[in-house]
């Protein structure tokens, strides 16, 4: 019986799926930078495709991580008024951090390393791990879940005829719902 097991398994050993969905996972938070000029870059930031199933058990690992890069955003913000403008290893910021204001800023901060470190742990891709704190939680500063969004694609995959979907980060290019026309009141 398999009581309280969640999860596909998609065909695959328990080290296998966990690769594919890291590798997923980076692919899709990386893709988020979208640099001019350089090839193989996505024609549309932050999204992939793939098939339906493996892209419902990938949404809950990335919102999983932008939920933990939003948490060290806002730690780092209350650790901000305790920072200097000291250039990092020079004399000041040596002084400073042997102040009660750096000791302070250590002991609020680490939080938020911690927080880094477990999603380097899981994804273990600097770029990664750098475009998730940096960009991604900005973006989603104000949104409590709910960062992505699957789309099924009409076209399936050739090799198997897969039904195929889009795994995409929610915001800018989202679509505008027109309000519905009401028919004109004849008197």
């Amino acid at each position: 019986m398999r009581h309280r097991v969640a999860g596909r398994k998609l065909g695959r050993n328990a080290s296998h799926r966990k690769a594919m969905f890291r590798n997923m996972a980076v692919s899709l938070i990386r893709t988020f930078r979208v640099e001019d000029g350089v090839t193989g870059q996505p024609k549309v930031a932050g999204r992939i495709i793939t098939t339906v199933p493996k892209a419902k058990e990938l949404r809950p690992i990335v919102e999983k991580l932008v939920t933990m890069a939003r948490k060290a955003l806002k730690i780092s913000a209350e650790a901000a008024q305790f920072g200097t403008s000291a250039d990092r290893g020079s004399d000041a910021w040596n002084q400073w951090l042997e102040s009660e204001n750096g000791r302070n800023w250590v002991k609020t901060s680490a939080p938020a390393l911690a927080l880094r470190r477990r999603a380097f742990s899981e994804l273990r891709d600097a770029v990664a791990v750098d475009v998730l704190f940096d960009e991604l939680a900005r973006r989603f500063e104000d949104r409590n879940g709910g960062y992505t969004r699957i789309v099924r694609l009409s076209s399936v995959r050739l090799g198997d005829a897969a039904q195929r979907a889009m795994i995409e980060f929610v915001g800018d290019r989202d679509r505008v719902k027109s309000r519905k026309r009401t028919a004109p009141v004849v008197e």
